[in-house]
């Protein structure tokens, strides 16, 4: 199997086609030199998860380019209708509050964005409801019980606004005091920091540990984060690569995390075999994936990324959001 490198994919941009073009040519030989990727043997499926590949690139490259932006004070203000928890992030980083830009970057992934209420759940948290105060690092890290009872006494006010938990979050409740709430999650990510001990010391410590490997170290303090409530395979690993992505930690996804995926194992076992529900155990196919990036090299989180969302629509390309 070999498509010509050099022939533009259908739908990606002209400025794209140059990294659809390496993404081609990866694949390629992979398939003739490594190991044969039945699952694209079909042009159309072929094309289609470049076009995924792509597209989760460009969702990595958005992060680095939002980075670089002079952005606004309001994108901090839970109040304010431009607020993004990401923009505060990078905006609390540059100001050297490590430990805010790290709980937003948890709110990010604990909540999510909801497709029609955007960022509703984090701003009715964050902000209190539009209090005085917020529920930033500083107040919760110092008496997570305080948070869980003012989520207690205020969580039917939280549920009634518009939207909810973003899609890879909508299993999660708001419930203050039950062992797997948004409450239990909060007190267990504070424990597991363990102030006065910082964010940027806890990952530290794992680079120490792992002799300065940033791929080491994703997977110890992975590993470490399985006591955070609620924060199973897929939110400990969006977490870490998003805090790879910011910058706050030198720390790299070196797998894909096979174990405990859904949509990523599916696509999988659909690109090697052609058959989504081939008997393929999870860390076998870990390791052909390792292999896979090697000869793309466009990093792990891409790789799990593109063929969750391939495997929905493997021979029509549909962009997928949340």
């Amino acid at each position: 199997m070999g498509w010509a490198s050099d022939r533009p994919v259908r739908t990606v941009r002209p400025r794209n086609q140059a990294l659809a073009a390496q993404i081609t040519k990866g694949l390629d030989a992979h398939s003739m030199g490594v190991r044969s990727l039945i699952g694209i043997a079909d042009r159309l499926a072929h094309e289609t998860l470049v076009e995924q590949l792509v597209e989760s690139v460009r969702r990595v490259e958005y992060i680095y380019a939002i980075r670089r932006r002079k952005l606004s004070q309001r994108n901090c203000d839970p109040g304010d209708e431009l607020f993004d928890p990401l923009k505060a992030a990078i905006l609390a980083r540059r100001r050297g509050d490590s430990d805010e830009a790290f709980w937003l970057t948890f709110l990010f992934v604990h909540f999510g964005k909801h497709r029609r209420g955007g960022w509703t759940y984090i701003r009715g948290v964050y902000g209190r409801l539009g209090g005085r105060s917020r529920w930033d690092w500083k107040n919760v890290s110092s008496d997570p019980g305080a948070f869980r009872d003012w989520l207690h006494v205020n969580q039917e006010q939280v549920n009634s606004l518009p939207g909810g938990f973003g899609n890879h979050r909508k299993y999660e409740t708001l419930d203050a005091w039950s062992h797997q709430g948004t409450g239990a999650a909060v007190e267990s990510y504070v424990r597991w920091v363990n102030p006065p001990r910082t964010h940027t010391e806890r990952m530290n410590d794992a680079l120490f540990r792992c002799g300065g490997d940033e791929r080491d170290a994703f997977d110890v303090v992975y590993k470490s984060m399985q006591e955070v409530v609620r924060f199973g395979r897929t939110a400990r690993f969006d977490y870490l690569c998003m805090v790879g992505k910011l910058g706050l930690a030198r720390i790299e996804a070196g797998s894909p995390y096979m174990t405990g995926a859904t949509g990523p194992v599916t696509g999988a076992r659909l690109l090697f075999t052609g058959d989504r529900t081939a008997q393929i155990w999870p860390s076998t196919l870990n390791e052909w994936l390792i292999v896979l990036e090697a000869d793309l090299g466009v990093g792990m989180q891409v790789i799990e990324d593109a063929l969750c969302n391939w495997q929905k629509s493997p021979r029509k390309f549909v962009p997928f959001r949340g």
